[in-house]
């Protein structure tokens, strides 16, 4: 599975942006798929999940009620649709993919090259 990730930008605290991440490959709707994120000098952190059939689906404490995230198999993407975004919201963004992981943290065997996100205060 090959992964792309775009969407990023550049936003005002308080704006949205809708990330996007497509796939490659046959059996994209048997993956669970990944957000995560990196900001500079800290390490990767979960940000979200959603099962293969997007019927359930998990989030880091620190986006919960502001950021969702959905999936679209027949077009092979996934979605991380981001509110109320706030400067500590900066940070590299990477969708992930796994067809095993029984948790939504990981860990995830493909990774895409991420996204930049930069929320102004």
């Amino acid at each position: 599975v090959q992964l792309q990730a775009s969407g990023g930008g550049l936003v005002q605290a308080g704006g949205s942006l809708r990330l996007s991440c497509t796939a490659s490959g046959r059996t994209f709707s048997n993956y669970v798929m990944g957000w995560f994120r990196q900001a500079p000098g800290k390490e990767r952190e979960f940000v979200a999940a959603i099962s293969w059939s997007g019927g359930r689906t998990y989030y880091a404490d620190s986006v919960k009620g502001r950021f969702t995230i959905s999936r679209d198999n027949a077009k092979k993407a996934v979605y991380l649709q981001m509110n109320s975004l706030k400067p500590e919201d900066t940070a590299v963004y990477y969708c992930a993919a796994d067809p095993y992981t029984s948790n939504p943290e990981g860990p995830y065997d493909y990774w895409g090259q991420g996204t930049q996100v930069t929320v102004s205060s």
